[in-house]
């Protein structure tokens, strides 16, 4: 992943996520992030600057979580990559826009607290998450060997 062009962000959710599936069952979830800068003017008062707003696009289990968990106002750490995307619209007028393809998102715990649970779902295409079929286990491995964390 070196050559990924990541990205993070800090920020306020402008709206709930949109959570939605395509036509082969992948869930996806779209939100803006906002974020506003603090300047001190000459007599040293902190004020509002220029406001950034980010379109935020998840998938899968990602956007699934999103949605159940991230609220209007949250406050958000997003990692991710830059996404160009162009299209025409109705009347024929060429758009494009920069989206972040979220890998990785959560609340900011600067000013929060978190509960987090595990999440437990089942899925018939993936085995139940993102990576597909479970891994075989090595050649060689005994019996003495840990329990993953995740097992159970």
């Amino acid at each position: 992943m070196a050559s990924d062009n990541q990205i993070t962000i800090v920020g306020n959710l402008t709206d709930d996520p949109e959570l939605r599936y395509t036509s082969n069952g992948a869930a996806v979830a779209n939100f803006r992030v906002a974020y506003s800068t603090r300047i001190r003017d000459a007599a040293g008062n902190w004020t509002d600057g220029e406001t950034s707003f980010f379109t935020i696009n998840c998938w899968r289990a990602l956007a699934e979580n999103a949605a159940e968990t991230l609220t209007r106002g949250t406050r958000v750490v997003v990692t991710g990559r830059l996404k160009q995307r162009s299209w025409e619209n109705q009347e024929g007028e060429k758009r494009t826009v920069i989206e972040i393809e979220a890998d990785d998102l959560g609340p900011s715990l600067k000013w929060a607290t978190a509960s987090v649970t595990k999440a437990n779902r089942s899925s018939t295409s993936s085995g139940g998450n993102d990576w597909g079929a479970a891994v075989a286990a090595p050649v060689g491995a005994g019996s003495n060997e840990e329990t993953p964390l995740d097992a159970g």
